[in-house]
């Protein structure tokens, strides 16, 4: 046997047990036979594969003080029995016969002792959960109000059950006793221990602050207990598990003065607890059972009455709680989906709009279902493209900001204006501003009337803009329209553009570099679209060179039949 911290690990080839001894009573023997007592087979070992290993590693990280083995291929909890001069008689066999009959499920079975050549241990069933002050401590385990409930009800159910048996009282009750299963049902161990078995027995000063103060004043102090002294360990539990912190953990007191104040009051020394800790029942009922005086203190059939009664009558426990959670789930699932659903469709509609206003319609939808954009060939659009006159002046006699903040006023009207046009917004770079219609949606011959009505709406809103750094200065604004054929797709992966490319494109960006200020300067294909669709207002201008065109006849548009809105007065041309 190897024994390491806080644990006793049997390995096979160590194990060595004792012949089992001539027992005269029938029953003791029959006790025996039935594996009260464990006998001369190996049967209980620490598994000698390293999955086993590791697994028995496993198991015993996750309680500090759980001692561990195999038993019959169970995991069992091995507890070493460390009083002093021990002996295995016919009357303590009998007593641990008493104990090994007890059976609650909120009462940790035992399966016998075992009988070693080193020591004497009881074995009883492994909680793999680890102690409810294991639980406690863990920072990674959320307890909610209803599983703290559902701990300190299997706690009362398993301290009357105990009460109620042959066994009369717990006598050891701290929250280290309460150990936790897999199905997180809180169970009671390490009790039935009486006087004598515990008398040579040294207690650790950390294990006092559970123990009723009548008891701690007894001479000969040797762990004894009591039903009331089982109440007042269960109030110092239930302060433990309330507040998750250790008994006394808010008295800034050493233990040793912790316990001397205990056994000689006044003043009285108890845990502080805030009334909003918990529901002010629970607080109440934890107080009377903390009370000086041992016969104020309610027995553990009162406290289980009052659970039941603040419980509505019902069993609490955290399986309970699941399904009451789970219900409450499923009653509210509909409307909670139905209400996300609405939260997820608008801010689907925000990222779309964002999306529609970067690109295309069409082109959005096509990039969001991953299918590739081809270029695509339009026979007939109009182009409009306009800048700032003396745009590098005014930069000139601007800082940085003042230059974004103007352009950021100037096309935030733009693009609010726009938005009453068949048209769709190309691109900005810097004082250029460049639109289409006719596309990406094809709109018969409207093109050039959609871009012509934009155009005078634009130039009328310019002649009423002011620059806020400089409003004595007019923004003069110079704009171009031709119309004919283009091609336009999608270009690039990250931050894709919409392109417009062909000879319409650089034609009508001629029309505006040779325009000029308050003007609106068109290509004679854009004239006679115009000149179709009617009630529109031109003048000749004359024949222009444009670069890498020659000569072109170009006309200014100054005006539509029932365009109400004022333009501004151009300035003279130079010829």
């Amino acid at each position: 046997m190897t024994k390491g911290p806080n644990k006793i690990i049997f390995e096979l080839s160590d194990l060595t047990f004792l012949h089992r001894k001539k027992i005269k009573s029938a029953k003791l023997d029959n006790l025996s036979q039935r594996g009260g007592v464990f006998g001369d087979k190996p049967d209980i070992v620490k598994g000698s594969e390293k999955a086993n290993n590791r697994s028995m590693v496993s198991l015993h990280e996750l309680s500090e003080f759980s001692e561990i083995a195999r038993y019959k291929g169970d995991i069992v909890y091995v507890k070493e029995i460390s009083t002093k001069g021990f002996e295995v008689s016919g009357k303590m066999l009998a007593q641990f016969r008493t104990l090994r009959e007890i059976r609650h499920e909120n009462v940790n079975p035992m399966y016998g002792i075992l009988i070693d050549p080193t020591c004497y241990a009881v074995v009883s069933e492994y909680c793999n959960r680890g102690s409810l002050q294991d639980v406690i401590k863990s920072a990674n385990i959320k307890l909610d109000w209803d599983f703290k409930v559902s701990l300190l009800t299997d706690l009362v159910r398993g301290l009357r059950f105990i009460q109620n048996s042959a066994v009369r009282y717990h006598g050891n009750l701290k929250s280290r006793n309460c150990v936790i299963d897999s199905r997180w049902v809180l169970k009671l161990t390490d009790f039935g221990l009486k006087e004598k078995f515990r008398a040579n027995i040294e207690p650790e000063l950390a294990d006092l602050l559970w123990t009723a103060p009548e008891h701690l004043r007894e001479p000969g102090f040797c762990m004894k207990g009591s039903e009331k002294g089982d109440m007042y360990s269960f109030a110092i539990v239930t302060q433990e598990l309330i507040l998750r912190m250790s008994p006394f953990g808010m008295v800034d007191l050493k233990r040793e003065e912790i316990i001397k104040k205990l056994k000689k009051p006044p003043p009285l020394l108890r845990p502080s607890v805030s009334p909003q800790a918990a529901p002010p029942q629970y607080i109440q009922l934890m107080k009377s059972c903390w009370a000086e005086n041992p016969d104020l203190r309610p027995s553990i059939e009162e406290v289980y009455h009052q659970y039941k009664t603040i419980s509505g009558g019902k069993k609490l426990n955290i399986v309970d709680s699941m399904f009451r959670m789970l219900e409450k789930y499923s009653n509210d699932l509909e409307d909670i989906v139905k209400e996300r659903t609405l939260e997820l469709e608008e801010e689907k509609k925000k990222t779309d709009l964002l999306l529609f206003r970067m690109l295309p319609p069409t082109v959005a939808e096509s990039l969001k279902t991953g299918r590739s954009v081809e270029a695509e060939m339009f026979t007939e659009c109009t182009i409009y493209f306009s800048d700032i006159v003396g745009f590098t002046t005014i930069s000139a006699m601007s800082n940085p900001l003042q230059v974004v903040t103007l352009l950021n006023d100037l096309y935030t009207m733009f693009d609010s204006t726009i938005d009453n046009y068949d048209v769709y917004k190309v691109e900005t770079i810097g004082d250029a501003y460049m639109v289409a219609s006719g596309l990406p949606i094809p709109n018969g011959n409207r093109h050039a009337g959609e871009i012509g009505t934009m155009a005078l709406d634009l130039l009328s809103q310019c002649g009423k803009f002011t620059i806020r750094h400089m409003p004595e200065v007019p923004l003069r604004l110079r704009i171009g329209l031709h119309s004919g054929p283009c091609v336009a797709g999608v270009v690039g992966l990250t931050m894709p553009r919409y392109c417009l490319f062909g000879d319409t494109v650089n034609t009508a960006s001629r029309m505006e570099s040779t325009g000029a200020a308050f003007r609106i300067h068109i290509s004679h294909t854009t004239k006679v679209k115009l000149d179709e669709l009617g009630s529109y207002k031109m003048s000749y201008r004359g024949e222009v060179e444009l670069k890498g065109k020659g000569l072109a006849k170009t006309f200014w548009l100054i005006g539509k039949d029932g365009f109400n809105k004022p333009l501004p007065e151009p300035p003279p041309l130079d010829r």
